[in-house]
């Protein structure tokens, strides 16, 4: 006669001493248990577990369920949700009983809260920068209108609808990001079967667009001849090595060599993260006089604000910073009011193009992924090399 374990619900003889499914005792009587040299094997119609090798995943084990047989008579199986890899054999066996127990449709359970909890969660594990964490955050409390929505159910019109409200071209652009973002982490374990966010564009996702303008040469002439004013070196030397924002706050000074005058940083992707730049010979006095105040301060980046009464803790240069004091000098020097604090970077790139630097040295510098495989396997290029293409701007 078979009975029902009171542990995990499933059928086993009212003869057995403990449950063979989740090891339940089901008599007051002690087992004597003996080594087990095999895993647990699932009932039929249960699901499956399956062991992803030779890819060195943290959570290796992938539960499946099944969800009923084709017309060949071969199970119909979908990915557990909301998780579907754990790191042991036992995990995701657990995790499968306990949805047996009470199964639940995987294609309307996640709400789109619960999604970007989970998407967070693994995303942050990539980024470096709190200022990056806290722009995702500004961007997403815009979003509350979907919080509470089927993730199955998000559309492009529930996005632009979010994207719309925002107030600033660069706050839309990040809601877009995070959605992208978002919708492809979904689609990757088929929480969703298309990502909606990539089925559009804005307006503004061309650069010129999107307010990233270069620096005019009369802007540049003023910029130069206020270098005295506070932070106005920053500008200077963005617009010399073509940093983002928030790699210049990042920049430790472990990594500036003012002897052979490079320093190394970057982030967001592999080609850019760790690179190596040459300070270039017109920024050299303003990165040392930033690296012998850093010393002075006893901090552990190249870049501080010292100009507020902030624990020493503080003083490192974050994008918010960066921001505000880059808007400062904009609207004092009077230059153009659309200009941004990523517009150094542009203004980079623009001059290496217009003094012929080598295509493949802007790419190293500014952490631009290179697509060519002889370039990017078989040629091994020098930091002198690097020196010698960004001296050519003038």
């Amino acid at each position: 006669m078979l009975i029902k374990c009171p542990e995990c619900d499933l059928p086993v003889s009212d003869k057995a001493i403990m449950c063979p499914h989740c090891g339940y005792p089901l008599t007051s009587q002690t087992p004597r248990l003996r080594k087990q040299k095999r895993r647990r094997k699932l009932p039929n119609g249960f699901g499956q577990i399956t062991e992803i090798k030779n890819r060195n995943l943290r959570k290796p084990f992938r539960a499946m369920v099944t969800m009923g047989v084709n017309e060949n008579g071969r199970p119909i199986q979908k990915m557990l949700k909301p998780d579907s890899y754990f790191e042991t054999y036992n995990e995701a066996y657990s995790a499968l009983v306990t949805y047996n127990k009470n199964p639940y449709d995987l294609d309307s359970t996640i709400l789109v809260s619960e999604l970007y909890e989970k998407w967070l969660e693994e995303y942050s594990k990539t980024i470096e920068s709190a200022s990056s964490l806290r722009s995702i955050s500004a961007a997403w409390k815009r979003c509350s209108s979907v919080y509470n929505m089927r993730a199955t159910d998000l559309r492009a019109r529930h996005i632009k609808g979010c994207i719309d409200i925002a107030p600033s071209n660069s706050l839309k652009g990040r809601i877009k990001s995070v959605f992208n973002l978002m919708l492809d982490y979904a689609l990757e374990y088929e929480i969703v079967d298309k990502n909606y966010a990539r089925t559009f564009t804005l307006a503004n996702d061309n650069p010129d667009v999107n307010g990233h303008i270069i620096f005019t040469d009369k802007e540049m002439d003023k910029i130069w001849e206020n270098i005295h004013l506070p932070y106005v070196d920053l500008i200077v030397i963005q617009c010399y090595s073509g940093w983002r924002p928030q790699e210049l706050g990042l920049i430790k000074i472990e990594d500036v060599d003012i002897i052979n005058w490079t320093f190394r940083g970057g982030m967001k992707t592999d080609a850019g993260k760790n690179r190596i730049v040459p300070i270039h010979s017109k920024i050299r006095p303003l990165v040392k006089a930033r690296y012998d105040e850093a010393i002075i301060l006893g901090s552990d980046y190249l870049f501080n604000c010292a100009d507020t009464a902030t624990h020493r803790s503080n003083l490192k240069l974050t994008y918010d910073k960066y921001r505000h004091r880059f808007d400062k000098i904009r609207d004092q020097l009077e230059l153009n009011p659309s200009h941004r604090a990523h517009d150094g970077r542009k203004h980079f790139i623009t001059l290496c193009k217009k003094y012929n630097v080598d295509e493949y040295a802007i790419k190293y510098m500014v952490g631009h992924s290179i697509s060519d495989i002889t370039e990017k396997v078989y040629t091994d290029r020098s930091i002198d090399w690097l020196k010698s293409e960004i001296e050519k701007i003038k």
